[in-house]
Protein backbone atom coordinates (compact mmCIF):
# COMPACT_ATOMS: atom_id res chain seq x y z
CA UNK A 1 0.00 0.00 0.00
CA UNK A 2 1.11 3.55 -0.69
CA UNK A 3 0.57 6.25 1.93
CA UNK A 4 -2.17 7.80 -0.22
CA UNK A 5 -3.87 4.52 -1.16
CA UNK A 6 -7.63 4.48 -0.62
CA UNK A 7 -8.18 2.07 2.27
CA UNK A 8 -11.55 0.87 3.57
CA UNK A 9 -11.62 -0.41 7.15
CA UNK A 10 -14.90 -2.26 7.69
CA UNK A 11 -15.89 -2.36 11.35
CA UNK A 12 -13.73 0.61 12.32
CA UNK A 13 -15.47 1.19 15.66
CA UNK A 14 -14.85 -2.31 16.95
CA UNK A 15 -11.93 -3.77 18.86
CA UNK A 16 -9.72 -4.64 15.88
CA UNK A 17 -11.08 -2.13 13.39
CA UNK A 18 -10.32 0.82 15.68
CA UNK A 19 -6.82 -0.58 16.31
CA UNK A 20 -6.23 -0.88 12.54
CA UNK A 21 -7.33 2.74 12.02
CA UNK A 22 -4.96 3.87 14.80
CA UNK A 23 -2.11 1.89 13.25
CA UNK A 24 -2.76 3.29 9.78
CA UNK A 25 -2.86 6.88 11.05
CA UNK A 26 0.27 6.39 13.15
CA UNK A 27 2.23 5.02 10.18
CA UNK A 28 1.29 7.80 7.78
CA UNK A 29 -1.72 6.49 5.87
CA UNK A 30 -4.26 9.27 5.49
CA UNK A 31 -6.81 8.23 2.83
CA UNK A 32 -8.91 5.98 5.08
CA UNK A 33 -12.59 5.23 4.50
CA UNK A 34 -14.75 4.49 7.55
CA UNK A 35 -18.52 4.36 7.89
CA UNK A 36 -20.70 3.60 10.90
CA UNK A 37 -23.37 0.92 10.82
CA UNK A 38 -26.06 3.60 10.41
CA UNK A 39 -24.22 4.94 7.37
CA UNK A 40 -23.57 1.55 5.76
CA UNK A 41 -25.26 -1.70 6.74
CA UNK A 42 -22.76 -4.33 5.64
CA UNK A 43 -25.45 -7.03 5.63
CA UNK A 44 -27.34 -5.05 2.95
CA UNK A 45 -26.22 -6.37 -0.44
CA UNK A 46 -27.45 -3.36 -2.43
CA UNK A 47 -25.98 -0.78 -0.03
CA UNK A 48 -22.54 -2.44 -0.08
CA UNK A 49 -22.62 -2.73 -3.87
CA UNK A 50 -23.44 0.97 -4.19
CA UNK A 51 -20.72 1.97 -1.72
CA UNK A 52 -18.01 0.06 -3.58
CA UNK A 53 -19.11 1.31 -7.01
CA UNK A 54 -18.96 4.93 -5.83
CA UNK A 55 -15.92 4.93 -3.51
CA UNK A 56 -13.72 2.34 -5.28
CA UNK A 57 -11.43 1.46 -2.34
CA UNK A 58 -8.05 0.00 -3.31
CA UNK A 59 -7.51 -2.05 -0.16
CA UNK A 60 -10.06 -3.54 2.24
CA UNK A 61 -9.56 -4.64 5.85
CA UNK A 62 -12.54 -6.77 6.91
CA UNK A 63 -12.69 -6.26 10.67
CA UNK A 64 -16.49 -6.19 10.71
CA UNK A 65 -18.26 -9.03 12.48
CA UNK A 66 -20.82 -9.94 15.08
CA UNK A 67 -18.68 -11.24 17.93
CA UNK A 68 -19.06 -12.24 21.54
CA UNK A 69 -18.07 -14.65 24.27
CA UNK A 70 -19.22 -18.19 24.95
CA UNK A 71 -22.66 -17.13 26.24
CA UNK A 72 -23.44 -14.86 23.30
CA UNK A 73 -22.22 -17.40 20.74
CA UNK A 74 -24.33 -20.15 22.28
CA UNK A 75 -27.44 -18.01 22.78
CA UNK A 76 -27.52 -16.05 19.51
CA UNK A 77 -26.13 -18.64 17.11
CA UNK A 78 -28.59 -17.81 14.31
CA UNK A 79 -27.63 -14.12 14.41
CA UNK A 80 -23.94 -15.03 14.47
CA UNK A 81 -24.04 -17.23 11.39
CA UNK A 82 -26.41 -15.02 9.38
CA UNK A 83 -24.82 -11.62 10.01
CA UNK A 84 -21.25 -12.82 9.58
CA UNK A 85 -22.01 -14.69 6.36
CA UNK A 86 -23.78 -11.65 4.92
CA UNK A 87 -21.07 -9.15 5.90
CA UNK A 88 -18.13 -11.10 4.52
CA UNK A 89 -19.97 -12.26 1.38
CA UNK A 90 -20.90 -8.69 0.45
CA UNK A 91 -17.39 -7.38 1.13
CA UNK A 92 -15.50 -10.13 -0.70
CA UNK A 93 -17.77 -10.20 -3.75
CA UNK A 94 -17.78 -6.44 -4.19
CA UNK A 95 -14.02 -6.27 -3.70
CA UNK A 96 -13.72 -8.60 -6.69
CA UNK A 97 -16.26 -6.64 -8.77
CA UNK A 98 -14.44 -3.35 -8.12
CA UNK A 99 -10.86 -4.55 -8.63
CA UNK A 100 -9.69 -4.14 -5.05
CA UNK A 101 -5.90 -4.62 -5.01
CA UNK A 102 -5.89 -6.74 -1.84
CA UNK A 103 -8.43 -7.93 0.70
CA UNK A 104 -7.66 -8.93 4.29
CA UNK A 105 -10.15 -11.23 6.00
CA UNK A 106 -10.11 -11.63 9.75
CA UNK A 107 -11.21 -14.88 11.30
CA UNK A 108 -10.96 -16.38 14.76
CA UNK A 109 -9.14 -19.17 16.53
CA UNK A 110 -12.49 -20.92 16.97
CA UNK A 111 -12.37 -22.03 13.30
CA UNK A 112 -10.12 -24.88 14.38
CA UNK A 113 -11.36 -28.25 15.70
CA UNK A 114 -12.09 -28.44 19.41
CA UNK A 115 -9.43 -31.08 19.97
CA UNK A 116 -6.90 -30.02 17.36
CA UNK A 117 -3.29 -30.85 18.14
CA UNK A 118 -1.61 -27.91 19.86
CA UNK A 119 -0.03 -25.53 19.09
CA UNK A 120 -2.67 -25.36 16.35
CA UNK A 121 -1.30 -25.14 12.81
CA UNK A 122 -3.17 -23.67 9.85
CA UNK A 123 -3.32 -27.17 8.36
CA UNK A 124 -5.65 -28.26 11.20
CA UNK A 125 -8.59 -26.48 9.55
CA UNK A 126 -11.47 -28.89 8.78
CA UNK A 127 -9.74 -31.90 10.34
CA UNK A 128 -12.23 -32.40 13.19
CA UNK A 129 -15.38 -31.30 15.01
CA UNK A 130 -15.79 -27.70 16.18
CA UNK A 131 -16.55 -26.50 19.71
CA UNK A 132 -20.40 -26.67 19.80
CA UNK A 133 -20.90 -23.40 21.69
CA UNK A 134 -19.37 -21.29 18.90
CA UNK A 135 -19.95 -23.57 15.92
CA UNK A 136 -22.23 -21.11 14.08
CA UNK A 137 -19.65 -18.30 14.23
CA UNK A 138 -16.83 -20.66 13.29
CA UNK A 139 -18.68 -22.02 10.25
CA UNK A 140 -19.32 -18.49 9.01
CA UNK A 141 -15.64 -17.63 9.36
CA UNK A 142 -14.55 -20.86 7.65
CA UNK A 143 -16.84 -19.94 4.75
CA UNK A 144 -15.09 -16.56 4.52
CA UNK A 145 -11.66 -18.22 4.36
CA UNK A 146 -12.81 -20.58 1.63
CA UNK A 147 -14.49 -17.73 -0.24
CA UNK A 148 -11.22 -15.79 -0.31
CA UNK A 149 -9.46 -18.89 -1.66
CA UNK A 150 -12.15 -19.45 -4.31
CA UNK A 151 -12.20 -15.82 -5.46
CA UNK A 152 -8.42 -15.87 -5.77
CA UNK A 153 -8.50 -19.13 -7.72
CA UNK A 154 -11.30 -18.16 -10.12
CA UNK A 155 -11.02 -14.37 -10.32
CA UNK A 156 -7.51 -13.57 -9.12
CA UNK A 157 -8.64 -11.48 -6.13
CA UNK A 158 -5.55 -10.97 -4.01
CA UNK A 159 -6.31 -11.72 -0.38
CA UNK A 160 -5.04 -13.11 2.89
CA UNK A 161 -6.95 -14.53 5.88
CA UNK A 162 -5.54 -13.87 9.34
CA UNK A 163 -6.54 -16.05 12.27
CA UNK A 164 -5.77 -14.40 15.61
CA UNK A 165 -5.70 -15.88 19.07
CA UNK A 166 -8.22 -14.45 21.55
CA UNK A 167 -8.19 -10.66 21.28
CA UNK A 168 -8.71 -7.90 23.86
CA UNK A 169 -8.02 -4.20 24.29
CA UNK A 170 -9.59 -0.72 23.93
CA UNK A 171 -13.05 -0.48 22.32
CA UNK A 172 -13.90 -4.05 23.23
CA UNK A 173 -17.41 -5.12 24.24
CA UNK A 174 -17.44 -5.00 28.05
CA UNK A 175 -20.90 -6.51 28.44
CA UNK A 176 -20.78 -8.93 31.42
CA UNK A 177 -22.53 -11.73 29.51
CA UNK A 178 -22.08 -11.04 25.79
CA UNK A 179 -18.48 -9.84 25.85
CA UNK A 180 -15.29 -11.88 25.48
CA UNK A 181 -13.67 -13.20 28.62
CA UNK A 182 -11.25 -10.36 29.50
CA UNK A 183 -13.65 -7.40 29.05
CA UNK A 184 -16.47 -9.40 30.66
CA UNK A 185 -14.23 -10.06 33.68
CA UNK A 186 -13.35 -6.39 33.97
CA UNK A 187 -17.02 -5.41 33.89
CA UNK A 188 -18.05 -8.09 36.39
CA UNK A 189 -15.30 -7.17 38.84
CA UNK A 190 -16.33 -3.52 38.51
CA UNK A 191 -20.06 -4.12 38.99
CA UNK A 192 -19.96 -6.81 41.69
CA UNK A 193 -17.85 -5.86 44.72
CA UNK A 194 -18.94 -8.85 46.84
CA UNK A 195 -18.64 -11.85 44.50
CA UNK A 196 -18.48 -12.80 40.83
CA UNK A 197 -19.31 -16.07 39.08
CA UNK A 198 -17.67 -17.27 35.88
CA UNK A 199 -18.62 -20.16 33.59
CA UNK A 200 -16.92 -23.53 33.90
CA UNK A 201 -14.22 -24.52 36.38
CA UNK A 202 -11.50 -22.19 35.10
CA UNK A 203 -9.28 -25.00 33.83
CA UNK A 204 -9.46 -24.06 30.14
CA UNK A 205 -6.41 -22.28 28.71
CA UNK A 206 -6.53 -19.37 26.28
CA UNK A 207 -3.89 -17.48 24.33
CA UNK A 208 -4.57 -13.75 24.36
CA UNK A 209 -3.27 -11.08 21.99
CA UNK A 210 -3.58 -7.31 22.41
CA UNK A 211 -5.63 -5.60 19.68
CA UNK A 212 -2.81 -3.25 18.66
CA UNK A 213 -0.55 -6.25 18.03
CA UNK A 214 -3.31 -7.69 15.85
CA UNK A 215 -3.55 -4.42 13.91
CA UNK A 216 0.21 -4.48 13.41
CA UNK A 217 -0.03 -8.04 12.05
CA UNK A 218 -2.88 -7.05 9.71
CA UNK A 219 -0.92 -4.14 8.26
CA UNK A 220 2.15 -6.34 7.93
CA UNK A 221 0.23 -8.99 5.95
CA UNK A 222 -1.52 -6.43 3.76
CA UNK A 223 1.88 -5.10 2.73
CA UNK A 224 3.47 -8.55 2.29
CA UNK A 225 3.43 -9.68 -1.34
CA UNK A 226 4.45 -13.19 -0.32
CA UNK A 227 0.89 -13.85 0.92
CA UNK A 228 -1.82 -12.67 -1.45
CA UNK A 229 -3.43 -15.85 -2.82
CA UNK A 230 -6.01 -16.44 -0.10
CA UNK A 231 -3.50 -17.93 2.35
CA UNK A 232 -4.55 -18.70 5.91
CA UNK A 233 -2.08 -17.23 8.43
CA UNK A 234 -2.18 -17.54 12.23
CA UNK A 235 -1.18 -14.67 14.50
CA UNK A 236 -0.68 -15.08 18.23
CA UNK A 237 1.13 -13.81 21.29
CA UNK A 238 2.81 -17.02 22.44
CA UNK A 239 1.31 -16.49 25.92
CA UNK A 240 -1.49 -18.73 27.13
CA UNK A 241 -3.05 -18.74 30.57
CA UNK A 242 -5.80 -20.66 32.36
CA UNK A 243 -9.09 -18.83 32.86
CA UNK A 244 -8.70 -19.32 36.61
CA UNK A 245 -5.23 -17.74 36.62
CA UNK A 246 -6.52 -14.94 34.40
CA UNK A 247 -9.30 -14.21 36.91
CA UNK A 248 -6.76 -14.11 39.74
CA UNK A 249 -4.48 -11.82 37.75
CA UNK A 250 -7.32 -9.45 36.83
CA UNK A 251 -8.53 -9.37 40.46
CA UNK A 252 -5.05 -8.33 41.63
CA UNK A 253 -4.72 -5.65 38.94
CA UNK A 254 -8.13 -4.25 39.87
CA UNK A 255 -7.59 -4.64 43.63
CA UNK A 256 -10.72 -6.79 43.78
CA UNK A 257 -11.46 -8.11 47.28
CA UNK A 258 -14.64 -10.08 46.60
CA UNK A 259 -15.11 -13.83 46.14
CA UNK A 260 -14.54 -15.55 42.80
CA UNK A 261 -16.93 -18.44 42.12
CA UNK A 262 -17.13 -21.01 39.30
CA UNK A 263 -20.35 -22.39 37.83
CA UNK A 264 -19.31 -25.91 36.86
CA UNK A 265 -22.74 -26.63 35.37
CA UNK A 266 -21.69 -24.32 32.52
CA UNK A 267 -19.29 -25.36 29.71
CA UNK A 268 -15.57 -24.62 29.73
CA UNK A 269 -15.33 -24.42 25.95
CA UNK A 270 -12.28 -25.76 24.16
CA UNK A 271 -9.77 -26.99 26.78
CA UNK A 272 -6.60 -25.57 25.21
CA UNK A 273 -5.93 -23.83 21.90
CA UNK A 274 -2.57 -22.03 21.59
CA UNK A 275 -1.69 -21.18 18.00
CA UNK A 276 1.35 -22.13 15.97
CA UNK A 277 2.12 -18.82 14.30
CA UNK A 278 5.52 -19.76 12.92
CA UNK A 279 4.46 -18.83 9.37
CA UNK A 280 3.97 -15.15 10.12
CA UNK A 281 7.13 -15.12 12.25
CA UNK A 282 9.08 -16.55 9.32
CA UNK A 283 7.73 -13.71 7.20
CA UNK A 284 9.16 -11.24 9.73
CA UNK A 285 6.39 -10.32 12.19
CA UNK A 286 6.54 -10.61 15.99
CA UNK A 287 4.10 -9.61 18.78
CA UNK A 288 5.24 -6.69 20.92
CA UNK A 289 2.79 -6.34 23.84
CA UNK A 290 2.95 -8.79 26.76
CA UNK A 291 -0.26 -9.95 28.44
CA UNK A 292 0.54 -8.06 31.64
CA UNK A 293 1.18 -4.82 29.71
CA UNK A 294 -1.92 -5.29 27.58
CA UNK A 295 -4.17 -5.93 30.57
CA UNK A 296 -2.91 -2.77 32.27
CA UNK A 297 -3.51 -0.69 29.12
CA UNK A 298 -6.99 -2.15 28.69
CA UNK A 299 -7.85 -1.34 32.31
CA UNK A 300 -6.59 2.22 31.89
CA UNK A 301 -8.76 2.66 28.80
CA UNK A 302 -11.78 1.22 30.62
CA UNK A 303 -11.33 3.54 33.59
CA UNK A 304 -11.24 6.52 31.24
CA UNK A 305 -14.03 5.54 28.84
CA UNK A 306 -16.32 3.23 30.82
CA UNK A 307 -17.92 0.12 29.42
CA UNK A 308 -18.89 1.75 26.11
CA UNK A 309 -20.80 -0.76 23.98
Amino acid sequence: MNKDSKIFVAGHKGLVGSAIVRKLHNTGYHNILTLSRSELDLTDQYAVKEFFSIEKPEYVFDAAAKVGGIYANDTYSAEFIYQNLMIQTNLIHNSYLNNVKKFLFMGSVCIYPKFAETPVKEESLLTGYLEPTNEAYAIAKIAGIKMCEAYNKQYGLKSVSIMPSNLYGPNDNFHPDNGHVIPAMIRKFTDNPTSVTFWGDGSAFREFMYADDMADACLFLMNCNKVENGELINAGSGEDISIKELATTMAKLMNYKGEIKWDTTRPNGTPKRPLDFSKIKELGWRPKVTLQEGLKQTLEWYKEHGHGR
